[in-house]
């Protein structure tokens, strides 16, 4: 089972970021099948790494798409770029502390947070962007 699906709602219409977008959620299937199966906390941890990398790594490229087209909205969406990178490092600590609790609350929180950012955020983007 998955915990996202990739929908056309979720493309912005620039290759680059609809690409790592699908990575994104590829990630977050990935730790949410390892959360439900025996898979040990070190290799949870280090998934959880691999998504704040990979997460980050994608702001920063979509920041830069957004400041080279003048994109009106830019700082709202920085901002809550930040705020959800402060959202992923706190759930990432929750595990750290209690990996069974921490597990459930991963699980809620990196769907409800993706989800959240591209229906809202994300989807103003579609066709206000240079390719």
């Amino acid at each position: 089972m998955t915990l996202l699906q990739w929908k056309p709602e979720y493309s912005v219409g620039v290759d680059s970021i609809d690409h790592e977008h699908r990575e994104m959620i590829d990630l977050i299937n990935d730790i949410y099948k390892r959360l439900e199966s025996d898979t040990n906390e070190e290799q949870i941890e280090a998934c959880l790494g691999d998504i704040f990398s990979t997460i980050s790594m994608h702001f920063a490229l979509e920041e830069k798409v957004m400041r080279n087209s003048n994109y009106a909205e830019y700082q709202a969406h920085k901002e809550d770029h930040e705020n959800l990178l402060d959202q992923i490092r706190d759930l990432m600590d929750d595990y750290d502390v209690d990996s069974s609790a921490g597990a459930a609350r991963l699980e809620q929180g990196l769907s409800s947070w993706f989800a959240g950012h591209f229906s809202t955020f994300d989807a103003r983007l579609h066709g206000e962007l240079a390719h």
